[in-house]
């Protein structure tokens, strides 16, 4: 599966859950961890799980192979690692408590750009 396939994917199961203020970053040449970040948020704990739970099936179904997920006990911060797409799913104040947008964003472009 290509990258846009992919980030289409993430995008519409993220959309699917009501996820809210969707960002892609491109960080391509920032980092060797991945291309591309999604941020995404929950507007509760149990959002954030159910939004990432949505995004996991979604990416199996498609065959897209997992490359590990971190922070679900807490579920404030959940990640998703599919390799070439890093999606973030959070609750608001973690969202603005680690900010990355500001981190990852372009250095002209504090916001990121919203995805599709």
């Amino acid at each position: 599966m290509q990258t846009d396939d992919i980030k289409a994917l993430v995008f519409d199961a993220l959309d699917d859950m009501k996820a809210q203020n969707i960002t892609t970053l491109d960080v391509r040449g920032r980092t060797s961890v991945t291309d591309w970040m999604i941020i995404a948020t929950g507007t509760s704990n149990r959002h954030v799980a159910a939004v990432i739970a949505n995004v996991e099936e979604k990416a199996k179904h498609a065959g897209l192979k997992i490359n590990g997920t971190e922070g679900r006990a807490a579920a404030d911060w959940v990640l998703l690692d599919l390799i070439d797409v890093v999606v973030h799913v959070m609750t608001d104040q973690a969202r603005h408590f680690y900010d990355l947008e500001r981190l990852w964003g372009e250095p002209n472009d504090s916001e990121g750009s919203q995805a599709q």
